[in-house]
């Protein structure tokens, strides 16, 4: 082989490297370009579907009794410590001291009786998350794959890295429709004063696990 025709091929050679390099950069940047991010609160999906409205329904209907309870325990520490206020300067010694101890006695009942109740609703609560929330993933998988997502970013929780994303890339309503849709559940009627989580004071100090509307991260 002369060095004419070495040098052709040579020359040959590094053009078809260049242009494959070239494909490849262009496919590398074409990929790059339409990569498709969704965001989702995930926790308000779950609470947001027909069924998990359903569930936490019946979870606070079902503690209702104890809610009841403890609002009859906690107005009686109350009243017993207005009762003390009002007449312990009236009292003797051991007629003032027999009504703290009373009063303390009812105080440590009604503790109890509270972190009893706030417990097992916690793990009844998380369990119905645990469980709808694996149903409700597949739901995610199945639509983010259909709808060429490449990542979904959960923003349901406080320490996400998400600072800001446009209302655009919010996915949590679409998914509740999709979950709704293929679970065949109906949306459950609101009854008037729905129940609270157990507590003391439901109204002003115990949280409970409504199911609130889709909300999106800060953005527009």
């Amino acid at each position: 082989m002369t060095r004419k025709l070495q040098a052709i091929l040579f020359a040959l050679l590094l053009a078809a490297t260049g242009s494959a390099l070239a494909q490849a950069a262009a496919a590398t940047t074409a990929a790059a370009g339409t990569t498709k991010i969704g965001v989702i609160d995930i926790q308000t999906a779950i609470l947001a579907t027909n069924e998990g409205q359903r569930d936490f329904g019946a979870l606070q209907t079902k503690f209702q009794p104890k809610q009841t309870e403890l609002q009859t325990m906690s107005k009686e520490v109350d009243d017993m410590k207005k009762q003390l206020e009002t007449q312990q300067d009236k009292l003797n010694e051991e007629a003032r001291a027999t009504m703290v101890k009373n009063l303390e006695v009812k105080q440590k009942s009604f503790q109890r009786t509270l972190e009893d109740a706030q417990n097992e609703f916690e793990g009844q609560k998380n369990e119905i998350m645990r469980n709808l929330g694996n149903k409700v993933y597949a739901t995610l998988d199945k639509y983010a794959k259909e709808n060429g997502f490449s990542l979904v970013l959960d923003v349901s929780n406080q320490n996400t890295p998400v600072l800001w994303a446009s209302q655009t890339t919010n996915i949590t309503k679409p998914i509740v429709d999709a979950y709704n849709a293929s679970s065949g559940v109906p949306a459950p009627a609101v009854p008037a004063g729905k129940p609270t989580a157990p507590g003391a004071k439901p109204a002003a100090t115990t949280p409970k696990p409504a199911a609130p509307a889709p909300k999106s991260p800060s953005g527009q």
